[in-house]
């Protein structure tokens, strides 16, 4: 059987001088609002990898008002999503993920993203695709309010 999920995350920006995205940490002039690291890019793959199996989403196996959750290390949620996956019997065909955001330019991280990420969901990384757009300046992505990411997963 094959099932497709889709997920959608979105964090504001706030003080620091990184982001957390696909697990690689990216300089900028802000950091990401979050109770956890922030991972917006993991965040919506695992909503995806979650939707498609029909185990719910994030925010109810890893909920922001559980502490122990504060400040989580969003690649070990990815990887506990991945296994519930697995335990239901479906495997990973592939992920595709949209980031959206201003700034800072993402083309430079995205083969180290893609990396880190089959690295745990124990894929190749050509089952792992990840492209960035921006907003042409419109909307909260536009004004560099935050960023938004959109994924989808095919599990059999």
């Amino acid at each position: 059987m094959i099932r497709v999920g889709q997920g959608y995350d979105v964090h504001r920006f706030g003080e620091g001088d990184y982001i957390v995205l696909g697990g690689v940490k990216i300089p900028h002039h802000h950091g990401l609002v979050a109770h956890s690291d922030g991972d917006v890019l993991i965040h919506a793959l695992c909503d995806a990898l979650l939707g498609a199996a029909a185990l719910g989403d994030i925010g109810h196996h890893f909920p922001d008002t559980d502490q122990q959750y504060a400040g989580a290390d969003s690649r070990e949620l990815l990887r506990q999503v991945i296994q519930l996956v697995n335990n239901q019997g479906y495997r990973l065909n592939n992920v595709d993920a949209t980031i959206i955001v201003q700034a800072p330019k993402i083309a430079p991280h995205i083969d180290s993203m893609k990396q880190v990420l089959a690295d745990i969901l124990e894929v190749d990384s050509s089952q792992v695709n990840i492209k960035a757009t921006t907003t042409e300046k419109l909307g909260f992505e536009g004004r560099e309010e935050g960023i938004a990411v959109q994924a989808i997963a095919l599990i059999e």
